[in-house]
């Protein structure tokens, strides 16, 4: 059994990567921002330490598990979810709330029961374990029901995280995509979840839907012997975040527009359609849970036209805790994006190393589901051109994990030119995997 003593609150950074040089007329500008959070959430050598006396009030988790007609087939996918759900109770830290989900066309509380959650110590993991170890598999499959379920728990707690874990191994078949729309849309910025498809028979974008609205991360764990050790790993990152509802605050000055804000690293993930007002000219976009970690964002914003020589404040980033009453916590992180006009040729062109790489990186991913998808629709030369630039992306960028990927659904004749040929026959767990994995992205090298 893994111990995790309580972390202690992270502190942030900001830093932003740009070229703010634009010729004259030029109005795009570019931004790389890079948060960090840095004295929180730090599970390395955390191991052996000590559990903490006396109850824990920062974070509830609820761990939904599919129970399902299908999880019985085979028998062992069953016994491996139990067994994984078994290891992330295990991995509870003393005085978190918990509650175990059995998931089917309705949502059961399996532990402990009572519309409640319980706090976790020896013995409450020890009767959740004895709790899974009677779970059976039957029923359907509607995952919205789960999620609502989840929210309610996790509401009745007065802590600062709330997460989900949630285990499917089928298609949502028992409600419609409306209905799971509308629940994730109820429980968007009240928890995060995680999300894990295990097996081939469940539908890749309803998972890393769940994941992408809930701002959690969204696997496939093909083989079912992997789940404890998947399960575990995602516990353990759920007891390193300390902030949670962190949202990245824009302001802009009169004038300039946003194009776009987007997550870019370690997945990319569009925020743009997210933002929240928050005062005059400027908005907040969500980023979930904080622990011990970095990530970077890609904001552009249009300016208005201005001559040679004269420059401005494109945009001021900050880090902020939106609250209840409409006011904020600012985390005391701030970075600014520039506007400077030149007619330095050299300096207007050039275009900043980590901004290129974010790009391509984005291109890649856009590329692999569009090139899947049209390796289902039969269209055999619109998926091998865009699989085959995926390949190029791939190997320009050093994202050595997704031209694996790739490799396993074309052959590549020549990775530098993006020429490549679909694979007769491909794995449907491989095809799987690269979808699921598509927008996992390398960090640029500063």
């Amino acid at each position: 059994m893994a111990n995790f003593s309580k972390p202690s609150v992270p502190r942030f950074s900001v830093d932003v990567y740009q070229n703010e040089y634009l010729p004259e007329g030029g109005r795009e500008v570019d931004a790389i921002v890079t948060v960090t959070s840095t004295g929180g959430g730090t599970l390395a050598g955390a191991a052996t330490a000590p559990r903490p006396a006396g109850p824990d009030a920062g974070a509830a988790v609820a761990l939904m598990v599919d129970c399902s007609g299908s999880m019985d087939y085979p028998p062992t996918k069953m016994r491996n979810g139990r067994d994984a759900t078994a290891a992330a109770v295990d991995t509870l830290r003393d005085g978190v709330h918990f509650a175990v989900i059995g998931g089917t066309h309705v949502a059961k509380e399996v532990y402990p029961g009572g519309g409640r959650l319980a706090v976790a110590d020896a013995g409450t993991r020890e009767q959740a374990k004895q709790a899974l170890r009677r779970l059976s598999a039957g029923g359907g499959t509607a995952i919205g029901t789960w999620l609502r379920l989840a929210d309610r728990l996790l509401s009745s707690a007065d802590v600062a995280i709330r997460h989900g874990i949630l285990l499917t191994d089928g298609r949502n078949e028992h409600e419609s995509a409306e209905d799971l729309k509308a629940a994730l849309d109820a429980c968007a910025g009240r928890f995060t979840c995680d999300a894990r498809g295990v097996g081939t028979d469940w539908e890749v974008k309803e998972v890393t839907s769940i994941a992408s609205a809930l701002l959690g991360s969204a696997d496939i764990v093909a083989d079912p012997a992997g789940l404890a050790a998947d399960f575990t790993r995602m516990m353990e990152t759920a007891m390193g975040k300390e902030v949670a509802d962190v949202a990245l605050r824009v302001w802009t000055p009169v004038g300039t527009t946003i194009r776009f804000v987007k997550q870019v690293a370690p997945t990319v993930e569009e925020l743009t359609g997210r933002r929240t007002e928050a005062g005059p000219r400027a908005g907040d976009y969500p980023t979930g849970s904080w622990g011990d970690e970095s990530r970077d964002y890609h904001v552009c914003v249009e300016v208005p036209a201005a001559g040679l020589g004269q420059e401005m404040l494109a945009a001021r980033v900050s880090l902020v805790v939106p609250q209840p009453d409409g006011s904020a916590q600012n985390l005391g992180a701030q970075g600014l994006v520039r506007a400077v006009w030149t007619d330095d040729m050299t300096a207007s062109t050039s275009i900043n190393p980590q901004v290129a790489h974010y790009t391509g990186q984005a291109e890649l991913a856009q590329a692999i589901q569009e090139g899947l998808d049209l390796r289902k629709a039969g269209d055999i030369d619109g998926a091998t051109a865009k699989l085959g630039r995926a390949v190029q992306l791939a190997g320009a960028s050093g994202n050595a994990d997704t031209a694996k990927l790739l490799a396993k659904v074309v052959d590549v004749v020549d990775a530098a030119t993006g020429t490549v040929r679909l694979k007769a026959k491909v794995a449907e767990a491989d095809e799987m995997t690269l979808e699921t994995r598509s927008t996992k992205t390398v960090r640029v090298k500063k």
